[in-house]
């Protein structure tokens, strides 16, 4: 326990003597933790508008003021021709053109219908679909107040209407940064994990210390938890400090037992942990080593559903997720803070990370040989 110590106090020395590393433990993650929860938003707040009006009659300038009116949309340009409001699309001058015929007010008074043309900018399709949803939805409120207007009952006649009313569980305002601050969260300790683990153990390869090490009386086991336990416990204070931030600036939502989240997470960083000493028993050079955990970090990133729900990528991705631990613990996160989940409802994660901490940590000491 005492060659521990002193091993750890030496990890911390050197920690805090490494101008480069202490940069991307202390502010590289809360400037991503700035920016991201603000950048990564489906939420579509500026949508550019080019509006060909060819029927310039009462109605057609009326349903135009609901989209002017709208926070949602900016009218950047008005034309009479298909040709000018194409090439604003092409030059991404304009994310949608609603086109309206000629006769279009005739046409709704005489024979009840009458159409209009939207034209989306479908470059982003999932911009695409939220632009058509959101200008579908203002035509079809538009289109009822005008049945309700035009139609003349008679004083007697009793309407009755259906009304739906939504509620949504667990993030009632939809609010993104609730949904996007617990993912971010996860990816500042797996960076602190896979990528710092990695460079440090390569780092002292490179400077030639490793081998001074490995003649020692210090036995293995001694310095794999020499080397992994300074990292464990500074990611595990980066997600406490994460999760004060959060709560402060974001007012995210913390409903279920924080007990929860570090237990998962002190398991958790444990398959990182594991893979990054596997990284640096593979390499020679820390560029080596951060060219691969990114190659790896940008897969997990990719398929843990923190940008796109897992639900809606192919079968075979859903399948091959089952061995992704970035997954399991983005999951548990927003379970456990938004939900507020137990420990019990949490149970097949906890039990599926541990398995992938038995496997990555076995590998890991198997693969780092010491000369003794």
């Amino acid at each position: 326990m005492r060659t521990i110590l002193f091993l750890l106090q030496k990890e911390f020395i050197q920690i805090r003597r490494n101008k480069t590393m202490l940069p991307i433990i202390f502010v590289i993650p809360f400037i991503q933790l700035f920016i991201l929860v603000h950048a990564a938003t489906f939420e579509m707040k500026h949508i550019h508008v080019h509006v060909i009006d060819k029927d310039m009659s009462s109605v057609s300038r009326d349903m135009i003021s609901k989209f002017s009116g709208s926070p949602l949309y900016e009218i950047t340009n008005t034309s009479f021709s298909d040709k000018v409001g194409e090439e604003d699309i092409r030059k991404n001058k304009a994310d949608l053109e609603i086109i309206i015929p000629e006769h279009f007010e005739k046409k709704l008074k005489t024979e009840n219908s009458a159409k209009v043309q939207l034209v989306v900018n479908a470059i982003n399709s999932a911009a695409a679909g939220l632009i058509y949803a959101y200008t579908s939805s203002i035509i079809l409120d538009y289109n009822a107040s005008i049945i309700k207007d035009w139609t003349n009952l008679p004083s007697n006649v009793q309407t009755s209407s259906i009304y739906t009313t939504s509620s949504y569980w667990y993030n009632p305002e939809l609010n993104y940064k609730n949904y996007m601050v617990p993912g971010i969260l996860v990816l500042l300790v797996t960076l602190i994990g896979m990528f710092l683990t990695g460079m440090n153990i390569v780092r002292e390869k490179e400077i030639g210390t490793i081998e001074q090490i490995n003649i020692t009386p210090i036995k293995k086991h001694q310095f794999i938890i020499g080397k992994l336990l300074p990292f464990w416990i500074i990611a595990q204070f980066e997600l406490a400090f994460g999760l004060t931030i959060g709560k402060i600036l974001f007012n995210i939502p913390i409903l279920g037992n924080l007990g929860v989240v570090f237990l998962f997470s002190s398991i958790y960083l444990l398959v990182v942990l594991g893979a990054g000493l596997v990284i640096s028993t593979i390499n020679n050079t820390q560029q080596q080593a951060m060219f691969i955990s990114f190659f790896f970090m940008m897969i997990f990133i990719m398929m843990s559903g923190l940008f796109t729900p897992v639900e809606s990528m192919p079968y075979w991705a859903q399948k091959i997720n089952i061995i992704n631990p970035v997954a399991y613990f983005i999951q548990v996160m927003r379970m456990v803070l938004i939900k507020g989940s137990g420990l019990m409802d949490v149970m097949r994660q906890l039990i599926s990370i541990s398995i992938f901490a038995v496997i990555m940590l076995t590998f890991a000491v198997r693969r780092y040989h010491k000369v003794s």
